[in-house]
């Protein structure tokens, strides 16, 4: 395992802490047959809904992966 050589000074550990910036998830955005625009995340399972709009399952790829 690494062990420092020296301590690392309050300043240095934050300026180096501060580089980190989250990133913007990127959506994918898809029309239905109806005309119905949405946004999901890619290799993500989507929630299928009735036309209630109840959740009924989970679906990736066009298979049921999960109940709701």
């Amino acid at each position: 395992m690494a062990v420092p050589k020296r301590k690392m000074s309050r300043a240095s550990t934050r300026m180096r802490r501060s580089q980190w910036k989250a990133e913007a998830a990127t959506l994918v955005k898809s029309v239905d047959a109806s005309g119905k625009v949405t946004y999901s995340l890619p290799h993500r399972a989507k929630v299928v809904e009735d036309s209630a709009g109840t959740p009924l399952f989970m679906e990736y790829k066009g298979r049921k992966v999960a109940d709701v």
